[in-house]
């Protein structure tokens, strides 16, 4: 069954004549009246089954009772005040409860925001102040955000940059190391020998790394297609930070919070970093962010110099507590590391029935599905992977895409198998139907962007 859209089409349309266009991502025109856990149902009654996840800020599912409750329960005492003058018990709680669940042993202070972007921005000043220099180590390919300093330190997309710049001065860009497009014969240990090659070269060569700040890395790159590094890779990179002043910061906001298979994806290295920021599904998709770094470094900055009226509102950080209830209670990282060795392994046979799948990354409920037009050549099919996104779509999934030709798979977290299985019929179907050439896609979505 394929499934007609007309008055999404109409009210997105309508959407578009009101909104800047920089602030829509038109994969297709979908209009949403209301969501339970992977349900979704549009403004037309329709019903779908959510693999983006709010841009995986739904990690416990839309409209989870338990957090539910404690909104209306907040509500009803205070909605908000500037944690920055006076604060409150829930915001008080929450701080404590991230100093608590941070990976390592070290002692943590935490500094609120509004959105991941402000997260990463707060990890250059912080970065800065502490050590008393001025350069960040990023990464091609990265995605931290849509603020100056978040743009500055991201590298994924030339229209997020174009025509905005002079950009914050002093950050430095390395590759970010790939095992699917890799030289032939190389093995994951070539692989990290090779980046980490390329990762020492502006340090021996314009970049003394006496002036370096910290290296800010996310431990899984998510926009450029859900793509994890080699473990030896991550540890050369760390080591080399600790043995020189440098400090090693993490982007947790898209792969953290269970995501990954464990609650922060910097656990799959085993390495306790200095600075983390988090957003997205710290508060279920209400506006909230939050620097977690080693207490000695957020010490560093004065009053003011990080500070934002609505951070940490005791209304977010009622959401955010109830989040981390069910997160808990629901042992959502287990499951999703459960359900994501579930999802690989049906990847993988449609992967062994049609060619255009070049490569499956899974890594919880966290996958990318790389769409190609040739598996010798791996080169990318982003029409193709947009005719299959539009086709999901139309028999009732959520899908979109990654870095052009990727398909990007985070369903909530709290995605039942029933809903799994479904959507594994209903991609066959969606495989098939481009295989076969069944697919038409409207001119309006052709040039789809991301």
């Amino acid at each position: 069954m394929v499934w007609e859209n007309k008055l999404g089409d109409q009210l997105f349309h309508e959407n578009m004549n009101n909104i800047a266009p920089t602030g829509i991502i038109q994969y297709y025109n979908l209009v949403i009246k209301e969501a339970r856990g992977a349900a979704v149902t549009d403004v037309a009654g329709k019903q779908y089954i959510d693999l983006l996840g709010s841009a995986s800020a739904a990690n416990i599912g839309h409209n989870h009772p338990h957090l539910t409750e404690a909104l209306k329960a907040q509500i009803d005492k205070l909605v908000s005040y500037d944690v920055g003058y006076f604060t409150n018990p829930t915001s008080i709680a929450l701080g404590e409860r991230l100093t608590q669940i941070a990976p390592g042993n070290s002692a943590r202070k935490v500094s609120f925001g509004t959105s991941g972007s402000d997260a990463n921005d707060g990890i250059i000043k912080f970065a800065r102040a502490a050590t008393g220099r001025s350069y960040i180590v990023s990464y091609e390919n990265a995605y931290h955000g849509s603020t100056f300093g978040a743009l500055t330190v991201g590298a994924c997309d030339v229209d997020m940059v174009r025509k905005v710049g002079p950009l914050v001065p002093n950050v430095v860009h390395v590759p970010y190391p790939d095992t699917y497009r890799h030289m032939a014969g190389e093995d994951e240990h070539a692989i990290a020998q090779r980046y980490f090659a390329a990762f020492k070269r502006p340090f021996e060569t314009y970049l003394p790394a006496e002036e370096v700040a910290c290296v800010l890395m996310e431990p899984i790159q998510g926009d450029s297609g859900i793509i994890k590094p080699p473990a030896e890779y991550v540890h050369l990179v760390y080591d080399f930070c600790q043995a020189n002043g440098i400090l090693f910061a993490v982007d947790e906001i898209n792969q953290g919070l269970g995501r990954a298979g464990k609650m922060w994806s910097i656990e799959h290295f085993d390495i306790e970093p200095d600075l983390i920021s988090t957003g997205k599904s710290l508060a279920t998709g209400l506006p909230l962010s939050a620097v977690i770094g080693k207490s000695d470094i957020m010490d560093a900055l004065g009053t003011s110099a990080h500070v934002f009226t609505a951070g940490g509102n005791p209304l977010c950080a009622a959401a955010s507590m109830a989040t981390l209830d069910v997160i808990e209670d629901e042992h959502l990282p287990e499951k999703s590391a459960k359900d994501g060795e579930y999802a690989k392994a049906q990847f993988l046979k449609f992967m062994d029935q049609y060619e255009f799948i070049g490569d499956v990354r899974m890594y919880g409920l966290n996958g990318g599905i790389e769409i190609v037009k040739d598996r010798e050549t791996k080169e990318p099919d982003n029409d193709a992977a947009a005719h299959i996104i539009f086709r999901a779509f139309q028999k009732g999934l959520i899908l979109v895409k990654l870095n052009g030709n990727v398909l990007r798979f985070q369903p909530p977290l709290v995605i039942t198998r029933d809903q799994l299985d479904q959507v594994f019929t209903i991609m066959a179907e969606v495989f098939d139907d481009f295989e076969h050439g069944r697919i038409e896609l409207p001119d309006e979505l052709k040039n789809m962007v991301w």
